[in-house]
């Protein structure tokens, strides 16, 4: 018997996290997926306290965005307008409907678009073909440690700079989450303009502490005029394991 549209919604893999009386509901098509919206609370609470001091109505902008968790989470919960960038195509695909399960088609637009410190078309490595994995490489195939990728699948992809796209008409966000697997400070360097605006007033960035050029990007930050506290870098900082060293970062002007 074929499904109807609405009988399929019924019975699609889907769960729930629910916060301050928000209910979010998720696609969960993998263990992947289903390990996102079990994890949230967990992986990165720091990242939901940032999202937390949000006011209604600000921009952010998320690039590497994966499958929306966090998109949602600012969107539903503090009424952000969000800017969604994921150049990973199943990702983009699960963003998207993680945005339409949650009805927040008014507030969230989600680019298929990998940011960088060039433009123009490019190829994106997967490590993972997966959707909702992660750990991908932006031009160059080389992991989170800056060290060769091993490549599942190369896919096609649209790189931008975040200055460009600025310069083209996107609205400067309030607040700019990066975390894309070690290409971090080249995201940074296509934002250099944009982050001279007064209109940014924080950054959330995940920082590899173990790479000389990550470690650079907090005095470059810092030199305009933004600070962090290493107290909650402390606290989200991996002290075992694979991603030991790595920390999400959140500067505020």
């Amino acid at each position: 018997m074929q499904l109807t549209l609405e009988q399929y919604e019924k019975i699609a893999p889907a769960a729930e996290v629910e916060h301050g009386g928000v209910r979010m509901r998720f696609a969960t098509p993998n263990a992947v997926a289903l390990w996102r919206v079990q994890t949230i609370r967990e992986k990165e609470p720091w990242t939901l306290d940032w999202i937390s001091r949000f006011t209604a109505g600000d921009v952010m902008l998320d690039c590497g965005a994966n499958v929306g968790m966090y998109t949602v989470w600012a969107a539903a919960t503090r009424g952000c307008r969000v800017l969604a960038f994921e150049p990973e195509a199943q990702n983009y695909a699960l963003l998207n409907r993680n945005i339409q399960l949650n009805a927040l088609g008014e507030r969230v637009r989600a680019y298929c678009v990998g940011l960088s410190d060039v433009s123009g078309l490019s190829v994106l490595h997967l490590s993972d073909t997966r959707a909702g994995g992660a750990n991908h490489a932006l031009g160059e195939a080389l992991d989170f440690q800056h060290q060769p990728l091993g490549t599942a699948f190369v896919q096609g992809c649209v790189a931008a700079t975040i200055d460009a796209l600025v310069d083209a008409g996107m609205e400067v966000p309030a607040h700019v989450k990066i975390d894309v697997d070690g290409f971090e400070p080249r995201v940074l360097a296509g934002a250099r303009r944009t982050l001279e605006s007064e209109g940014v007033r924080s950054l959330l960035i995940e920082i590899n502490q173990n790479l000389a050029d990550h470690m650079a990007m907090v005095g470059e930050l810092h030199a305009l005029g933004f600070r962090h506290d290493p107290a909650q870098v402390a606290r989200a900082e991996r002290r075992s394991g694979a991603f030991k060293g790595l920390a999400e970062y959140v500067f505020e002007r």
